[in-house]
């Protein structure tokens, strides 16, 4: 875990450090007439004239006593504005989860039990028509379809659930349907391709054989044990919808971690890039921690460190 970490640390400064430009010439702009004393003064400000690895220390030296550090534009401590947006992000990806497993295995389960009639060719189509459309598109179309064309949707001006949870819950309707239509188009092609495995099992035809309704042995028997492939699926799919908060934020201008992300990039505010990133890289590690612990949980025959 640890080295995991310092991995990502390297990987996510060395990366930064790639883009061109700096926070220098974002401040200055592209235009202006300033002399390069004026210049060399700025980057030592912001200690660019320092080689990279010093930089790394002093900000891997501030991760260590739990400082994420100083957002160069803003002024702010790091993990105040991340704290700010988080609620923001994490309401967005816990709906959009709830909305993927909710269709991704409801489709599932009926794609592979009338598998070849017509419904299982309408949910296959339409899981790969979920994971081809690029979210940005999705979430653009969705806008002028309800938003503009229609107008049952209001214009975007967040409200905290709180505050009113109806208004709420309306602005996220959008985002939540693009952001986890692609995941619920993968979980439904997963829970399909492992239920159609365990209802040709031997023990699935002893259960009908002893006069178990079809919805008990469907619901009862089959999906628990095809759940642990499913909750694998799920597990990875919230990281990816993590991910793509940074999309959908965007578009949907959602106050969230991921359009902080965005705007610290264009900003080249490295302090806040660097360590948003990483915030959002340990919750997806813990995610798959918790699947981790799950997998004991959905089936007793798993033991960790035996």
């Amino acid at each position: 875990m640890a080295l995991t970490l310092l991995g990502l640390t390297v990987l996510i400064f060395l990366m930064l450090r790639l883009i061109p430009g700096t926070v220098v010439e974002q401040m200055i702009g592209a235009d202006a007439v300033v002399s390069p004393e004026m210049v060399a003064q700025l980057r030592h400000f912001f200690g660019l004239d320092q080689p990279w690895w010093v930089q790394y220390s002093r900000w891997l030296g501030g991760l260590v006593q739990g400082d994420l550090g100083t957002s160069w534009r803003t002024g702010k401590p790091v993990i105040r504005l991340i704290l700010e947006r988080l609620p923001v992000t994490v309401e967005l990806t816990l709906l959009a989860v709830g909305w993927a497993l909710a269709l991704g295995i409801a489709a599932g389960i009926v794609s592979a039990v009338r598998r070849d009639r017509a419904v299982d060719n309408v949910v296959r189509v339409g899981a790969l028509l979920g994971l081809s459309v690029p979210v940005f598109w999705q979430g653009t179309m969705l806008i002028l379809f309800f938003s503009i064309y229609l107008r049952w949707m209001p214009p975007v001006v967040w409200v905290d659930f709180l505050t009113d949870p109806r208004r709420n819950l309306t602005i996220m309707l959008l985002p939540v349907l693009c952001l986890g239509t692609a995941s619920a188009a993968n979980i439904a092609r997963t829970t399909r391709a492992c239920m159609l495995d365990v209802l040709r099992s031997e023990y699935i035809r002893t259960a009908a054989a002893k006069g178990l309704s079809h919805r008990a042995v469907v619901l009862g028997h089959a999906l628990k044990n095809a759940l642990i492939p499913i909750v694998t699926v799920a597990g990875l799919q919230m990281g990816i919808l993590l991910g793509g908060t940074v999309v959908v934020e965007e578009v949907f201008t959602l106050p969230g971690v991921g359009r902080l992300v965005l705007w610290s990039i264009y900003q080249r505010d490295y302090p806040l890039t660097q360590s948003t990133i990483l915030f959002v890289a340990i919750l997806f590690m813990a995610i798959n921690l918790a699947v981790d612990v799950l997998y004991g949980y959905l089936d007793p025959r798993i033991r960790y460190g035996d």
